[in-house]
């Protein structure tokens, strides 16, 4: 099982470049960033934390840190795909994925800021079906050399857009969420699953989900579906149940805050894996 990290990255935050030589030195193998274009400054926003408020563009600082390793893997965890123009947004991607040498994960989900939504145009109800065409519609402009794509939410017709991916046939899009339609949305367009450790309650459920997951996906000839489990506590024994439960790698959340913070964390996260491994 590998082992990486996310992190809001914000001007505050240990800058990307340094943080990703890092992380690749001490042997883990993924940095993802967090997105949020922005937050509507309402009651209801307020309360959280200023990170949320001043982050990068995940893509921007998934170039420098890919810049800064040969074999890191970069990307998002998650972007909010239904708030962009798929056009933009495959251009983009396929740009740092050339940059990089083939090494991007193009982690996505719906979001739950309402209001972030609604100033993108975004309906709540609608964001899933949104962000389905959007992931359909991005993944067709980077395997067709002349793409087209119909549907309720995106339209285009015969367009030809470079850089495509290194990566074939795309870089690996990873659905990110935990509610009870997200494993159906991993098999309709998913290339894997991005769930969130978010206690221990929900980390049991997840673990039976990926044991769903497998099955699900062997019905439909899939084959093995990898699982990258986000936010997991320094703790080895969830780190033993996770390998155990056959997840393919797990990161942990790191603090938006700068390299002395940033190190305290890595080496409590590093502690517990090299209890996990008996080392």
């Amino acid at each position: 099982m590998e082992t990486g990290a996310t992190v809001f990255a914000t001007t505050a935050t240990m800058e990307p470049g340094a943080l990703a030589q890092r992380l690749e030195e001490r042997g883990h193998s993924a940095l993802y960033f967090a997105e949020h274009t922005h937050l509507p400054a309402s009651e209801h926003t307020a309360r959280l934390p200023h990170a949320f408020r001043s982050t990068f563009d995940p893509f921007v600082v998934s170039t420098a840190a890919a810049l800064a390793t040969r074999r890191l893997r970069v990307g998002s965890a998650i972007c909010l795909v239904a708030q962009h123009d798929p056009i933009v947004l495959a251009k983009t991607i396929a740009s740092v994925d050339q940059l990089s040498g083939g090494r991007v994960d193009f982690g996505v989900g719906g979001g739950w800021v309402e209001e972030e939504m609604a100033h993108h145009g975004v309906a709540p109800a609608r964001r899933f079906a949104r962000m389905r065409e959007h992931v359909e519609a991005i993944r067709t402009i980077w395997r067709e050399d002349e793409a087209s794509y119909r549907g309720p939410h995106v339209s285009f017709e015969r367009i030809w857009s470079w850089p495509k991916p290194v990566q074939w046939p795309h870089p690996p899009v990873l659905v990110g969420g935990m509610g009870p339609k997200v494993l159906d949305r991993v098999l309709a367009y998913g290339d894997g699953w991005l769930p969130d450790y978010a206690n221990a309650e929900s980390f049991e459920r997840t673990l039976r989900r990926v044991a769903e997951l497998r099955s699900r996906a062997a019905d439909a000839g899939r084959g093995r579906i990898p699982v990258v489990l986000a936010g997991v506590p320094h703790d080895p024994e969830v780190l033993e149940r996770c390998e155990g439960a056959g997840i393919n790698r797990v990161l942990t959340l790191l603090p938006a805050a700068g390299g002395g913070v940033v190190e305290r964390a890595l080496d409590s996260y590093e502690r517990a894996i090299a209890d996990w491994r008996g080392e």
